[in-house]
């Protein structure tokens, strides 16, 4: 089995979408009235959540129909933010046909269809014409990639020259042993969490200028700090990455904290641009 694969495998369950109505259910929500924001809990699958990914919008210069590539998408969660808040028009792969599935109806049911598309492939061989995509950003997803390099050729491929490269990825601060599970890997062997050197080379090797790098260390602290606090005193919510990640979600979490609070690992943001 390859890395591919056994990245696929660790994501799928096979009960991810039937999971997610059962939560939205469970929450209250109006089921035939459902929101982009209705799915807040769960949607984004990353340290600092919706919060992050507002964050990283700002700083796109975001317009109307501008057409973008998620790689690694996921369920869907940035894409239907970037649709539904900005207008955007967004491509989303990822090496999990079951996240894909599940990107596609959910987007869907909160009307944004007409603006995402997902399919199934590799951030190492992407389905699309050179030249294609005005933007591109990847969410927490180099840590399930060896080959940074290549991947970030891949997207230099399929970008016009000028348009901007987001990252927003785990960064290892030093070379201490990574604590597992984390929510990216059960074991050493699908993790391949890169540190800031490894980034800046692969992306001007690729032909991308890094224009802005920032340490986002404190503010996961805090996040997944207040994300720990709500599970332990109320149980895991009814709608949240526990429907993602499993029973192993508190330890998961506690973790990737821990690694965070000791040094070890930050939430990194690139502003890459394509030459």
């Amino acid at each position: 089995m390859n890395s591919e694969t056994e990245v696929a495998a660790h994501y799928t369950t096979g009960r991810v979408h039937q999971a997610i109505l059962q939560g939205l259910a469970a929450a209250g929500k109006d089921m035939a009235r459902l929101t982009r924001d209705d799915l807040g809990g769960v949607d984004e699958f990353h340290v600092g959540g919706t919060e992050a990914t507002k964050e990283l919008a700002a700083q796109m210069s975001l317009r109307p129909l501008m057409r973008l590539l998620d790689v690694g998408c996921g369920i869907g969660g940035p894409a239907r933010y970037f649709a539904a808040m900005h207008g955007c028009r967004v491509d989303g792969i990822d090496l999990t046909e079951e996240f894909v599935n599940v990107a596609g109806n959910l987007s869907q049911i909160v009307n944004l269809n007409h603006l995402v598309a997902f399919q199934k492939a590799s951030a190492l061989d992407l389905p699309f014409e050179p030249g294609t995509f005005d933007g591109a950003y990847m969410i927490h997803v180099g840590m399930n990639i060896a080959d940074k390099s290549g991947v970030y050729r891949e997207v230099r491929r399929v970008l016009k020259p000028g348009s901007v490269l987001v990252i927003f990825d785990i960064l290892r601060l030093n070379n201490a042993p990574i604590r597992f599970p984390v929510p990216w890997a059960l074991h050493a062997e699908t993790s391949f969490v890169g540190d800031a050197a490894n980034y800046r080379t692969a992306l001007t090797q690729a032909g991308f200028r890094v224009e802005k790098e920032r340490n986002r260390a404190a503010f996961g602290i805090e996040f997944t700090e207040r994300a720990m606090a709500r599970i332990v005193e109320s149980g895991p919510p009814a709608l949240g990455l526990h429907l993602l990640m499993g029973e192993k979600t508190p330890l998961m979490l506690k973790n990737v904290l821990t690694m965070m609070r000791e040094g070890v690992l930050a939430p990194v943001e690139f502003y890459a641009r394509a030459e």
